[in-house]
């Protein structure tokens, strides 16, 4: 089964992007970035911002709180063919249009990806680009704490916002 990504999350004054590889199986039946309960990336970017509820925030107003901050979202798959939520099942991937999306984000400072497949991928579609690789947020690579996670991408992305 083909499956499609989402949107973008971006406003032109962006200066962060943060990238993920493809949305799980729980993010593209609610069409929401990071849906999965147990996916740390929403607590991650309430201690990044110091908004500590944030993760209980209706969907919105989370991406309106990454808006606000200068931060867009979006994965470098636009769509492949997976079952279940593995980034390593992933096949026939159709990357997203990163260098289009780059290019109209002028205030861009830094680029960020969300576990290693997600560094892989990008790494291929913008070569020459510096992107930071953050440890991934799924609930699949659970051998360091939220907590740990949650400080490291705070420590790796504060000085880029």
């Amino acid at each position: 089964m083909r499956l499609s990504g989402l949107a973008p999350v971006w406003r032109a004054d962006a200066r962060l992007l943060i990238l993920g590889s493809f949305p799980g199986a729980a993010s593209l039946q609610a069409q929401q970035y990071y849906a999965h309960p147990r996916n740390t990336f929403w607590p991650a970017i309430a201690l990044l911002l110091n908004l500590p509820d944030l993760p209980q925030r209706p969907y919105l107003e989370r991406l309106q709180a990454l808006v606000e901050h200068r931060i867009a979202l979006w994965d470098a798959v636009a769509a492949c063919e997976r079952s279940g939520s593995l980034d390593a099942d992933i096949r026939a991937a159709e990357p997203s249009d990163l260098p289009s999306l780059v290019a109209r984000l002028p205030d861009l400072r830094a680029i960020a990806c969300n576990g290693a497949a997600a560094h892989r991928q990008a790494s291929a579609l913008l070569p020459g680009r510096v992107l930071l690789r953050l440890p991934s947020t799924s609930p699949a690579h659970g051998s360091r704490s939220p907590a740990d996670k949650g400080a490291e991408w705070a420590r790796a992305l504060r000085p880029w916002l």
